[in-house]
Formats: structure tokens, sequence, C-alpha cells
């Protein structure tokens, strides 16, 4: 994650306000050791005959803070890995047959992927290049020919005939996907960085946002790559995001598409994006309706549709997020921390999303960068969505998670030397439970509210402004009390703005330090914040 650490705003706790519900399904995950298998995390994936075939990624955790250790080339994963995680066995082969420039593409982090077929097709990606001496993004789009690298890997034989690499310009892409709708590619979002990293101040690299979706058609007839580009997508507001989750869904038109959730900076400010960015066939819609506040940085994620419900539901296996939930309170913290979250997005037959927060989390803070991967004899969509429907077990065995960075504490930005975080080795299978008579989700209100209250800075000296959106409009109260419950300040507002409203508020006596409760209240919705007010 190539981060930029804004001034701390701090920490505030919201209300989750939640309540439950019967969940359509629940997630079990446990937890197994293939022998000898490292860690790693941002790689990318291929499959075929239950087996994985993984290349490039990191073999270290979290980027180091110091310039001349971020991204060095002692972590760069130079071999090809084979697993089967039904017989737990891995084999593995060095790269150093294949030509420099497949080296340095293939050894590469943060690529984009997608397999068609026999064939995986990765996309850029950030790495070490010989020529320049120096870090770049890499403009190259490689075809692996899968079923015949992992025979080869696992006889110990050449695979240097099944590479095959062009380059584009347009290519040139890290920290996006690459995903397909019908017989289209789509190469969404994501950022050009070339140079070496430097959170340092000095300007050691370039970094150019694409701002768009790169739209494409691949002819590929097992020797030539040909690449035809349509008409780009661009928008420098919301598609200015990268380390973020592009999942395939089925939309309720029961068409095929593309949700892009979350994902860093905002343009103006160096925190996640809350909102999320429909694609289909015809275009994208942003939808600001719905706010994400669980696991905003690319993730494992799992993609599950009933059709007798008309619910496309997204499953999001921890990582880094600016929320997290605390003892029913969710939290916010803007150094964007690990966590250990596990969330449900779904989003019903009328186009509504919304957020629950599942009972069960990763067992460590984990996640980030890590990848979900299949079990491709379940009955799923042609794009890898999953039939809920169809499953016909109580407990179905849907795919594995593999990797990822594990870290050692929430916040090890400021201090990562190498040694407060790593790339996992652990693999987790993934269950979905049906039938299951325990377990409830808890949903989000603040995911679907219309309020989506704001205090900063927070903590504060009893200077602090209030945002929150109204949909009518409507008296609105807002009070100041302490926990044990006596109020501080008491406030009716009146004609207010439909849409996002400021108040500031002071209190007066700057003796009053210590944790308040900051609460909206309409005749039709309520939220609650916790505020930290310096003595």
């Amino acid at each position: 994650m190539t981060k930029r650490i804004s001034t701390l705003l701090g920490l505030a706790l919201f209300s989750l306000m939640a309540f439950a519900q019967t969940a359509p399904f629940n997630i079990h995950i446990e937890p197994m050791n293939i022998t000898g298998l490292g860690g790693l995390q941002a790689y990318a994936y291929g499959l075929h005959n239950g087996k994985w075939l993984i290349v490039g990624g990191r073999l270290d955790g979290l980027h180091r803070r110091q310039p001349f250790a971020a991204f060095d080339e002692a972590g760069n994963n130079n071999q090809l890995i084979v697993i089967d995680p039904v017989s737990q066995q891995k084999w593995t082969a060095s790269i150093t047959s294949l030509s420099v420039a497949l080296q340095e593409h293939l050894s590469s982090t943060n690529m984009q992927f997608h397999q068609e077929g026999n064939y995986l097709y990765i996309v850029g990606g950030y790495g070490y290049n010989t020529a320049t001496a120096a870090r770049k993004t890499f403009d190259n789009l490689t075809a692996i020919d899968v079923p015949a690298v992992i025979n080869a890997v696992m006889a110990g034989a050449s695979f240097t005939g099944y590479f095959r690499q062009i380059s584009d310009a347009q290519f040139a892409v890290t920290g996006g996907h690459l995903k397909k709708i019908n017989q289209t590619y789509y190469l969404i979002a994501g950022n050009k960085f070339d140079g070496n990293y430097n959170p340092m101040g000095h300007s050691t690299y370039s970094q150019v946002y694409t701002d768009a979706i790169r739209k494409f058609n691949l002819t590929d007839d097992g020797t030539n790559l040909t690449i035809l580009h349509l008409p780009t997508l661009t928008d420098t507001a919301n598609l200015h995001r990268r380390d973020y989750n592009a999942v395939p869904q089925i939309l309720p038109t029961g068409a095929e598409g593309i949700t892009v959730f979350s994902g860093v900076f905002q343009p103006t400010v160096d925190l996640p994006f809350l909102n999320c960015v429909n694609i289909d066939s015809t275009g994208y819609a942003v939808n600001n309706s719905f706010q994400q506040y669980y696991n905003h940085y690319h993730c494992a994620v799992l993609p599950l549709y009933s059709a007798s419900t008309n619910e496309m539901h997204n499953v999001f296996f921890g990582g880094i997020a600016q929320y997290y939930d605390s003892v029913g309170m969710l939290v916010q913290d803007n150094n964007v921390p690990f966590v250990k979250t596990i969330a449900r997005v779904t989003r019903n037959a009328a186009g509504t999303m919304a957020e629950y927060k599942l009972p069960v989390e990763m067992p460590m803070l984990l996640g980030a960068s890590a990848e979900f991967i299949p079990v491709t004899t379940v009955p799923h969509y042609s794009n890898e969505v999953f039939k809920l429907d169809d499953f016909t077990s109580d407990s179905t065995l849907v795919g594995y998670i593999y990797g990822g960075i594990s870290s050692t504490a929430a916040n090890v930005f400021f201090t990562n030397t190498g040694a407060q975080s790593s790339a996992s080795s652990q693999v987790f299978k993934v269950y979905v439970v049906k039938n299951s008579t325990v377990g409830l989700h808890d949903l989000n209100e603040q995911s679907i509210g219309s309020l989506k209250m704001q205090v900063y800075p927070n903590p504060n000296y009893g200077d602090f402004v209030v945002k929150f959106q109204l949909t009518k409009n409507a008296e609105t109260k807002i009070y100041l009390s302490s926990v044990d419950g006596k109020t501080i300040e008491k406030r009716t507002l009146t004609n207010l703005n439909i849409g996002e409203n400021t108040y500031h508020p002071k209190i007066k006596n700057s003796g009053l330090g210590g944790t308040y409760i900051l609460t909206i209240e309409t005749p039709y919705e309520k939220a609650t914040q916790k505020i930290i007010v310096e003595p």
C-alpha cells in the first residue's frame, strides 16, 4: 500500500445504532497449513483442475518507510508456485529461464489480472526495472497458459514456451483491477507509479491516477494477442482511486456487472472513499446513497447471488479500513488501521445497498492484499459469482483465502521498519453455511441512513464542526451530553438545506475536558457520535 499520511484527525466513535438481521447465510473460516508454503501478498493467480498457479507479489509485509528498503528486490516473488489445496502440496520453479522482460513483469506487485479459459492475462504492476535501475509501473500484458505451466512446474520441466507478452502504454497501471463484462475487458482505475517510493516528501517518483475505466477487446488465437481499445470512461472525482475491491456482480436486472468498492485516496483528503461505483455494459453510475464503512482496502471478497430473492451479496474479509466495530460502537480512526472485520454488503431487488457486520472476524489483523480463490466446481455464473440458491448442502466449501499482509498492530504506518508486519502464509477454507440458527448480522445504519454525521477535528478543544445530510426539510435537534446523560447543550435548528448541512458548536468552558455524546435527531432518524474534548 503506497500511502501518504495526512494530518491526524484523531479518533471518533460513531454509534452503530444497529439491529440484527436474520442472516441469509453465515460464513465459517477454517485455517489450514501447507508445509513449506511461504508468505505472499498482492499476487496474481490462475486456476486449473483444482490447482492454483501463483504469480508475482511480495514476500514481505507492508512496504517499509525507508526509501532504500521500500519495495526492494529481495521482497520480489521470483518463483512460480503451484498449490493443490486438497492434497495440501506445493511445487515451485524459478522464473530465471524466462526473458528479462518477462521476469521483471512476473515478479511485480499489484498487477491486474483475469483468467479466460486456459489463459491468465496479467496487466501492469509495479516492480524493479533493470534498464532504469529503478522501479516502475510496467506497460505489459502477459498471457500465461495456465494448465501447461502448472503441469510443467509439477513435472520439473521447461515452461518457457507458455508465456507471451506485448506492450501498450494503456496497460501501465498498478493497484487497479482487470474484469470482464460479456466480451469486453475493463481496466478499472488504479495509478501509474514510476520511480522509487519515498514517503518523506522527496520527488523520487511520479504518480498519476488513471481516473478512468479503460475498455478493450482482446483476441487471442493462441499465438497472437490483438488489442482493440474502446472509448475510455473518465471521471477525475469518482474514479480517482486505487487498492480498492472490484467485485463481479449479478445486477437486479439479471445482467452482469462490476461494483467498485471504496479504495484510496479521495482527491481532496487522504482518506478512503465510502461510496461505490456500479459498472454495467452501458456505462457506470456512482452510488452516493450507500456508504461502506468497513473493509476499505483490497482484500479477499466472496460474491454470491440469490436468484430467488434477487439479492447480490458481497462478503469482505479483513484488510484495512477507516472504521471498525468495538463492542457495538463504530470506531472511526483516520489513521486507517488494519482490521479484523468480516462484513457483508447486500444489494436488494430495488438496487438498495446496505452493509452488515458478521459475527465472525479474521483471527488476527489480516486480509489486506489477500485473495479469495474459488472452488470452481461449486455452481457459479460465467463471471465467477456463486449461485447461492444452488447450494444443496447446509455447509459448502466455496473457496480459500491465501496470504495477505499480517500486522502486529492496528497502526504501524509511522513506525514500519519491516518487523511490524509480514506476508502471511496462512490458508483459510471458506464455507457458506445455510439454514443456520445462530449468527445474526448487524446492520450498520450509517451505511443507509441519510444523516451520515461527521465530526472534526476529533479530539478537539471545544471548537469543532458537525456535518450531516438531510433528505427531507425537517426540524433538527442537536444535543451535547455527558456520558452519564447530563445535557451540556441543546439546539433546535430550522430552515436547513436538503443535502449537506454544517453546524459549528463551541464548548465555552474549556475546562470541560472529557468524552461527550453528540446526537442529531429529526422526526424520522437519529445519529449519535462520541467526541473527545481536550481540557
